[in-house]
């Protein structure tokens, strides 16, 4: 049905209503959408729901609730019985569209209609299969909590309202895809968070057309944001509800997809992708520690085999001192690049191969890789040993980077740094650098420079994210947000 059509509303006959209901969901060849014919007083009334999606016990009592209704039912006077009086559940809305009831019906609501009603009582029952909560393994921490995200919505704001007790907070709920009917959630603070961002967001998922979105939150970003070929991500995603409360405090909007266990958090900063939670789970200054061991893994990540490279290339830039970080042999084989290259290769198909193997396979098939065939590769002649080590310690900086949007993406950076080096050496790794920081500093997250707070500069920002400052000293939320209160100690 196309949007733009006009809702059929209720037809007082049952019977219609029906055969409207079979039409549209084929009741019969469904075997998990089912109908169940009461009698309650003197009128006839049928219950739609959908197995699966529904709390069966829920539904059993409501059920035996109404059929305790024995005296007559007018039209009013049905509605009033059912409404406000028999039916003991926290959430029933009445409903004067059929369109609407079939909507909400496959949401997992139950459906109640009755003969002589030109309207009919929907009843939140709904119960979604999935996990239960566990931390995250992207994001886990040596102390802090435990729950994450799950690809329930309904539990995904709950875990959010639970930490954010304010009658301000607000969770406004949306549907996304013609067929999917996906619902989305936009989370925010009210007198917080930018009322023109929340309006843009609320446009920009008005337009969405499209038959539905099953890769939910990463599908919503494209509409959204609309990425492109950009390999860095102008979204954070997060699974920690701790991490997802911290933004809505500070001004940030959420995004919530039904049946995605990540929160979209928006606007975001490279800065941003490049905090984890492990810092603010310890002393400020063990959470000092670990960002700048952090910052210099994403360093190493980024500039240490384009730098080999060129130092390989311009053995006469190396002071005499550090001339030991050199091949120590000249006959190699095959050029470092390719070396480099190769390796670059064979790490990202273990790292897939890491992703389909059954997890009691995927330790012994690492130890292969890495054991067995690292070695002979070296003993054979095809890699120098330099060329392991410091491809080594350019994965583990990759692996130590917080998002892995974001470590993907400067792996990107690692290899045109390494293809300009080759072609052009220092001038091309001068370049390369050069061109990464202009394109960064021409980049905007719904209109927030990415680079901020540090191109434009702002002192105060910066020092924020190059030290692990306390609570008690960070009294103002992030100007870049544009926060409507921007103070979070207003006693202060």
């Amino acid at each position: 049905m196309d949007k733009l059509t006009e809702k059929r509303t209720i037809d007082k006959s049952l019977e219609k209503n029906y055969i409207y209901m079979d039409e549209r969901l084929d009741l019969k060849a469904n075997y998990d959408v089912g109908c169940r014919k009461y009698k309650v007083g003197n009128r006839d009334i049928h219950v739609f729901f959908v197995n699966g999606l529904s709390d069966t016990a829920n539904m059993t009592q409501l059920l035996r609730q109404i059929s305790f209704v024995n005296k007559p039912l007018t039209n009013e006077g049905a509605f009033k019985t059912l409404f406000e009086e028999t039916l003991a559940n926290v959430q029933v809305e009445v409903v004067e569209s059929i369109d609407d009831c079939i909507d909400q019906l496959l949401s997992g609501l139950m459906v109640i209609m009755g003969e002589g009603w030109e309207k009919a009582l929907v009843v939140d029952v709904r119960k979604y299969p999935g996990r239960e909560p566990e931390e995250p393994d992207t994001e886990r921490v040596v102390r802090g909590s435990r729950d994450g995200f799950t690809e329930n919505i309904i539990h995904n704001t709950a875990i959010v309202r639970r930490r954010i007790r304010d009658e301000r907070l607000r969770m406004e709920m949306h549907q996304v895809g013609e067929r999917s009917k996906t619902d989305i959630c936009i989370s925010y603070i009210k007198d917080i968070a930018n009322p023109r961002l929340v309006e843009e967001l609320r446009q920009q998922l008005e337009k969405i057309d499209v038959d539905g979105i099953p890769m939910g939150e990463k599908a919503i970003e494209e509409f959204v944001i609309k990425q492109g070929y950009n390999p860095f991500p102008k979204v954070r995603f997060t699974e920690r509800p701790d991490v997802a409360a911290a933004h809505l405090y500070e001004g940030h909007v959420l995004i919530m997809v039904d049946t995605s266990p990540a929160v979209i958090i928006l606007p975001t900063t490279y800065f941003h992708h490049l905090q984890h939670a492990e810092e603010f789970r310890q002393t400020p200054f063990i959470g000092l520690y670990v960002r700048w061991i952090r910052f210099i893994g994403i360093l190493s990540a980024i500039f240490l085999l384009p730098l080999y490279t060129l130092f390989v290339m311009e053995p006469a830039l190396l002071p005499e001192k550090l001339k030991f970080i050199g091949p120590q042999k000249d006959n190699y084989a095959l050029p470092i690049f390719l070396q480099f290259l190769i390796a670059e290769l064979g790490i990202d198909m273990m790292r897939m191969a890491a992703i389909h193997t059954p997890t009691p396979l995927a330790t012994a098939m690492g130890l292969v890789a890495a054991i067995l065939i690292g070695e002979i590769a070296i003993q054979v002649g095809l890699f120098v040993p330099e060329v392991i080590l410091y491809l080594a310690v350019a994965a583990i900086g990759t692996f130590a980077t917080p998002s892995y949007e974001v470590s993907m993406a400067n792996k990107m950076i690692r290899l045109g740094l390494l293809l300009l080096v080759v072609l052009f050496k220092v001038p091309g790794f001068v370049i390369g650098v050069t061109v990464t920081l202009v394109a960064l500093s021409m980049m905007k997250s719904l209109r927030t420079p990415y680079l901020w707070p540090f191109i434009p500069f702002n002192l105060k920002a910066f020092a924020t994210v190059i030290l692990r400052l306390t609570s008690s000293m960070t009294k103002t939320r992030p100007s870049i947000v544009h926060p409507l209160n921007k103070r979070k100690q207003p006693g202060r």
